[in-house]
């Protein structure tokens, strides 16, 4: 059997479409399209089931891929591996959101692009969730991190770290509403006067913190909207109101007192991270080692 027909297959079965499948193996999706039917001849058995959006496998197709995709995955890894002393040949594509990626990821991953012989280049590029686990579905990355757990067989995900939120303001405006205790006295209502600083128009950040918190809805909107948590911090430092923000990216502005917590819930709000990768990919030597790299940096960060 043509191991070409086989790697297509697999391809397919992980993504779940015929057209996602054809643009990770750089081929046109008719071409995809007649070696599943090859391979469908060849074997007298349907694989797939056509579908108005995608397809899914049959149990003889489910069977073919349990068997089949740890052989062809540990052939790739065969020949990766005869390629690793030229580190010139591996460029790591990392996606992520710009905040974690930039204060968390990219750092620990700069340790592994020296000249010792096992480097890497690395490229990243940030996005939403949606917009980094459908560019790592479509092979533009390599490894994304991502606050969505991604659902299929195609991609495989390994939770990477909890990050902590705080409710934060200026100074000025903690000592205008009383402070921690004034909040713990009269719950939310004390901060319906103060202007809110998000990422978005929907509040994302305050509004799961209000529902964990304080089991209600913010009532204030956003008066500064910008789509960067640091630009975010920079503004409710500049006392434009208050803000949620992950602990890792405000810890020092609390320590110097540029902001205050506004509050310290006994269980305060969580996200989790997910490091997320193609199944099958990890057969590759440089994803393997970042993955890997960046699961003991985290041990760190929580």
């Amino acid at each position: 059997m043509d191991l070409a027909l086989l790697r297509t297959f697999v391809t397919v079965h992980r993504a779940g479409s015929f057209t996602r499948a054809a643009a990770l193996l750089g081929l046109s999706q008719p071409a995809v399209t007649s070696q599943i039917r090859t391979l469908e001849r060849q074997l007298g058995r349907p694989l797939f089931l056509r579908q108005a959006r995608g397809v899914t496998p049959t149990t003889i197709g489910d069977e073919l891929a349990h068997k089949a995709a740890p052989h062809l995955d540990a052939l790739v890894e065969i020949a990766e591996a005869g390629l690793e002393e030229d580190s010139s040949l591996r460029t790591l594509h990392l996606a992520g959101p710009p905040e974690f990626t930039a204060e968390r990821a990219l750092p620990a991953l700069t340790e592994l692009t020296g000249e010792d012989g096992q480097g890497f280049a690395l490229r990243a590029s940030f996005g939403t969730a949606e917009e980094t686990l459908e560019g790592l579905a479509s092979g533009h990355h390599d490894l994304a991190i991502s606050t969505v757990r991604p659902r299929g067989a195609l991609l495989s995900a390994t939770a990477l770290c909890d990050e902590e939120h705080v409710l934060i303001a200026s100074p000025r405006w903690a000592e205008r509403i009383g402070g921690a205790d004034a909040l713990r006295r009269a719950g939310p209502s004390a901060l319906e006067e103060v202007p809110v600083v998000e990422v978005h128009e929907s509040l994302p950040l305050v509004a799961r913190y209000w529902a964990a918190v304080f089991d209600s809805r913010p009532v204030a909107p956003g008066t500064v909207v910008v789509p960067d948590l640091r630009a975010v911090l920079a503004c409710a430092t500049a006392g434009a109101g208050l803000a949620v923000l992950p602990r890792y990216l405000c810890t020092g502005a609390l320590e110097r007192g540029d902001v205050v917590a506004l509050h310290e819930p006994t269980v305060p709000p969580l996200r989790t991270y997910f490091l997320v990768v193609r199944t099958g990919t990890l057969a590759m030597p440089h994803i393997a080692r970042a993955h890997e790299w960046l699961e003991q940096a985290a041990a760190d960060w929580s």
